[in-house]
């Protein structure tokens, strides 16, 4: 029996703290080397704690990694996928999964980021570091995902995801219930490059929309970080408060931008949303995450063997 060809599958990630003395580092990357302040410190570590400790977002990337190399090399016998994991904010870093890949004698591999929606400051900025690193060393191609916003099983996935929130509601109950779709927000400079970030949330929710039937639905940002330059809007909170005034007593939050459950989703939607719709006297509805659902892996999967065509 002839040996597989090897192809490397790098998964790239945000990443999160696994420890809590690891967070003031993690902070510190992010804000490009410039250490927080000790309130700023105390105040992320305080979400943390607000939520179970830390995120459970390291273990459920790892198992998405996992569970996605198993898929692909269960589909095809043309290639053995070997998976890395590469984070943008914290070890294994972006650039030492590449130099894992070239050390074990990768030559070919496909990259996909673990974000639907391509941005200049996301999806390129992960893509720019895995090939400023395999350019450096030599040998190693890298074929990188840009987006995967549209695909077909990505949106059958939230169909489902939001149809079970909806199958909790009356008809008439449904009259008065938005559907809220999310994403990370980023600062508004990114419109001054022609950035298809906010044009592709829209699409993504139109999508959803129309396949699931949704009468009623907007788009909205979160997470927005604490820095002056203004950040595209509006604010899930901010959006949530003029709809209750237009007559909206229900809210479904669906944080499409995110395929897992973390600090993002389990604080900004499932407390500060929560509270708000306590506060003014609406109900809190949040659609399920993807982690590792099988209709999510496998449209990741439609996704990368799309590309090992291009690969090959």
């Amino acid at each position: 029996m002839s040996r597989r060809r090897q192809i490397g599958l790098l998964v790239m990630a945000y990443g999160t703290p696994e420890r809590e003395e690891e967070i003031s580092t993690y902070y510190t990357h992010i804000r490009n080397g410039r250490k927080p302040t000790d309130e700023l410190i105390a105040d992320l570590t305080a979400r943390y704690q607000s939520i179970g400790g830390i995120s459970p977002l390291a273990k459920i990337t790892k198992d998405q990694v996992t569970v996605l190399a198993k898929k692909l090399n269960q589909v095809q016998e043309a290639v053995q996928f070997v998976p890395y994991l590469g984070l943008k904010h914290i070890t294994p870093f972006i650039e030492e999964a590449v130099e894992a890949m070239h050390a074990d004698g990768i030559e070919e591999a496909i990259s996909i980021v673990l974000a639907p929606h391509y941005s200049t400051m996301s999806i390129q900025s992960y893509n720019d570091r895995a090939a400023e690193v395999a350019a450096s060393l030599g040998n190693l191609k890298i074929q990188s995902v840009d987006s995967w916003y549209k695909e077909e099983r990505f949106i059958q996935y939230w169909v489902e995801s939001v149809n079970h929130e909806l199958g909790k509601l009356s008809a008439s109950e449904k009259d008065e219930t938005l559907v809220v779709f999310s994403a990370h927000s980023l600062p508004e400079r990114i419109r001054q490059k022609n950035d298809p970030y906010e044009s592709q949330l829209a699409e993504t929710a139109e999508m959803i929309s129309k396949a699931a039937n949704i009468q009623h639905f907007a788009t909205a940002w979160q997470s927005a970080g604490k820095s002056p330059e203004p950040w595209i809007g509006p604010d899930v909170l901010d959006l949530t408060r003029d709809y209750f005034d237009k007559g909206y007593k229900r809210f479904i939050y669906v944080p499409v931008g995110f395929v897992a459950e973390h600090l993002e989703v389990l604080y900004d939607n499932d407390t500060e949303c929560k509270e708000l719709t306590e506060e003014l006297g609406a109900n809190y509805y949040r659609a399920a995450m993807p982690n590792t659902d099988a209709t999510f892996i496998e449209a990741m999967s439609d996704v990368v063997l799309r590309h090992l065509k291009i690969l090959s």
